[in-house]
């Protein structure tokens, strides 16, 4: 036997004995505990946190850039803070603009996550329903654009309670509109998402419910409408601060058919109401569901963004990674 083949020979044994011991060997570190569990999530931050529609409104480009800053990996976009009209069809020169952005955040190294638009669903007009189903294909196109795979969707409110105030004194609860009852309400959003779930495929965008008001205030209506479409592009999107009583037990209901997640955080007071999350919680809960996609934080706080935003990242960073 030559020399080349003995060592040959030698290091061929030598790495099975290595590689056996490193299959066979015991695992050094224990499993964390459950209330260690950490999904496996990217961060990111909604252009939202930045600007509560009150000017000065604060641009996409703009939140881009401090994402990239902080070294956050995401921006979900909020549909109405982008220099597009929300009513017109896209035309060249809106896809140029996204384009443009696109190219912004790719220079970055910074992708766009979500797209946050408003849509309402719950209305016994026709004529409504139609027009929002539009605009809810046009923002998919959108999102496609921006080469998003998640698009917020709402289910829509009765509308009963005319000023966004108001219903946050109401705590989100209204009356049904007259002559028309909650079955109604549910039947007209999910005959409208059906007919998004086609396009949503075709784009390869998943439409994500949120937990939000009017229909979905409750686990139980907004599973009533994401049970009722079994699609693999139609899900639950978990805002962390909608449920505004037990949050806890609700968010475990949702968890298994959650897609995306927004993290609220209320520095110097909310906006509308103040709730005290406890994060390192809502990773088990996540965790425990199997949740690893995106984190973005809405911070709905009344204290300046510059500084508000990054205090909450750094507390959703110790919680979630």
């Amino acid at each position: 036997m030559n020399a080349s083949r003995r060592r040959f020979l030698t290091t061929s044994a030598s790495a099975a004995v290595g590689a056996a011991g490193l299959l066979s060997a015991p695992t050094l570190q224990a499993a964390p505990s459950a209330s260690l569990k950490k999904p496996k999530v990217q961060l990111a931050v909604a252009s939202y946190s930045y600007w509560h529609f009150r000017d000065p409104k604060v641009t996409i480009e703009g939140v881009v850039e401090r994402a990239a800053a902080m070294g956050i990996a995401g921006v979900d976009v909020l549909h109405r803070q982008m220099d597009l009209p929300e009513k017109e069809p896209l035309t060249a020169e809106h896809r140029a603009y996204l384009s443009r952005l696109k190219r912004h955040a790719t220079r970055h190294g910074v992708s766009f996550c979500c797209l946050s638009i408003h849509q309402d669903f719950v209305d016994p007009d026709p004529a409504f329903l139609r027009a929002q189903i539009a605009h809810t294909h046009k923002c998919i196109e959108i999102a496609s654009a921006l080469g998003i795979g998640v698009l917020r969707i709402n289910s829509g409110r009765w509308n009963t309670i005319k000023d966004f105030d108001d219903l946050m004194k109401a705590r989100g609860i209204e009356p049904v509109l007259p002559g028309y009852t909650e079955d109604d309400g549910f039947k007209w959003c999910i005959d409208s998402l059906h007919q998004c779930l086609d396009k949503a495929a075709q784009h390869g965008v998943i439409l994500a419910v949120e937990n939000h008001w009017g229909l979905t205030r409750s686990p139980e209506g907004l599973l009533r409408i994401t049970d009722a479409i079994q699609s693999p592009w139609l899900g639950v999107l978990m805002d962390t601060g909608n449920f505004l009583e037990n949050p806890y037990d609700k968010l475990v209901r949702i968890a298994a058919r959650t897609v995306y997640v927004q993290a609220k955080t209320y520095p110097g007071g909310g906006e509308w109401y103040t709730l005290d999350l406890d994060y390192p919680r809502i990773a088990s809960i996540l965790a425990d569901a199997g949740y690893s996609g995106w984190v973005a934080l809405e911070m709905e706080g009344k204290e300046n963004p510059e500084t508000a935003v990054p205090k909450s990242i750094a507390a959703l960073r110790r919680a979630f990674v």
